[in-house]
């Protein structure tokens, strides 16, 4: 069997003997495969299960839950459980964390997800994905407070995520690079299809939502206008935008071939300091972007570093290829200077 062929196990088995990583996390990426993998095909039968609606509630965001959010949800605290490593469960659908042992240890695993982001597209049958991100404890920690959940991006020791389209890919980086992984149909398989995926630092494609152009900031709206200049504008050069809605969309779109995802700060989100969430929508990317050789930060300071206040934080998103991303921060620092 070519290496190009290699399932998900064999490359984890692989992984361990170059790099160390453990048993129990083998396990515990199996059992995120297995939850993506039961998600997808929720996904692809959900018209004729009648899945593809809206509950009647809402998340801890405050956005209207689709029934695949909660389904998504439920896989994910189903297969997680399974390692006796994982102390914790954050997810972006519900409010509290969930503690799975009452007295987590050094070397305890919390796992941070998002199970279904962009499930806006659902309705239009565009692609939609998971989002997650493991973190390795270094110190006992206190089931009764929320807090320890709390650690910095530059803690993850893993980090992926799942892309429901035309087919399922499974994108994984343990610390050593990123590689993806695509379903097998019939087999239940994830197939090694994408090795060594790597971002190129130039690029002449970027990603955000122009519909709120009137709230970004100087610096995002200077960005936005200069690449819309085109060949006569100071950039010299024309731009492609592209907007899905899915952050894992436009992330695995970088990751195959250049851009820059943008869903910065401005005056309708500043208050809740953004849109997306720290600790599993942008820490996972960022380490995954990074890992990849590009850059991610949220305009002023790597999103990795940030200190987190909240399980539930909100962060100005900025990632992709090096060159464009250290534009788009130089740009916000000659204001802040």
């Amino acid at each position: 069997m070519t290496e190009h062929q290699m399932t998900f196990r064999q490359f984890l088995l692989q992984d361990q003997r170059r790099h160390g990583i453990s048993d129990d996390l083998i396990f515990l990426l199996e059992d995120v495969a297995t939850a993506c993998r039961i998600i997808s095909n929720q996904i692809r039968s959900g018209a004729f299960s009648d899945n593809l609606g809206s509950t009647d509630t809402t998340n801890v965001q405050g956005e209207t839950q689709k029934q695949l959010d909660v389904i998504a949800n439920d896989e994910f605290v189903r297969h997680c459980s399974n390692c006796s490593r994982v102390a914790a469960l954050v997810s972006e659908e519900v409010d509290e964390v969930y503690w799975l042992k009452a007295a987590p240890e050094a070397g305890d695993y919390i796992v941070y997800f998002d199970p279904l982001d962009g499930s806006s597209n659902l309705d239009v049958n565009l692609s939609v994905g998971s989002i997650f991100s493991i973190v390795e404890t270094t110190r006992a920690l206190d089931p009764g407070d929320d807090a320890s959940v709390l650690r910095r991006g530059s803690e993850q020791i893993c980090a992926g995520y799942a892309i429901y389209g035309p087919s399922t890919a499974l994108i994984v980086t343990t610390g050593t690079g990123v590689n993806g992984f695509t379903h097998q149909q019939g087999t239940g398989e994830f197939r090694l299809t994408y090795r060594d995926m790597t971002i190129p630092p130039e690029t002449r494609e970027f990603a955000i939502n122009a519909s709120r152009r009137l709230a970004w900031e100087a610096p995002v709206q200077r960005y936005f206008d200069e690449c819309l200049a085109g060949t006569d504008g100071p950039r010299g050069a024309s731009f492609n935008m592209r907007w899905t809605a899915s952050m894992v969309a436009d992330v695995h779109r970088i990751l195959t071939r250049g851009g820059v995802f943008l869903y910065p700060v401005d005056s309708g989100n500043r208050d809740q300091g953004g849109k997306l969430r720290l600790m599993y929508e942008a820490n996972p990317m960022a380490l995954i972007v990074e890992q990849a050789g590009g850059a991610a930060t949220t305009g002023s300071q790597r999103i990795m570093d940030v200190e987190p206040t909240s399980h539930h934080q909100r962060v100005s998103v900025i990632l992709g290829s090096r060159d464009e991303v250290a534009l788009i921060e130089s740009y916000h620092g000659s204001v802040s200077g």
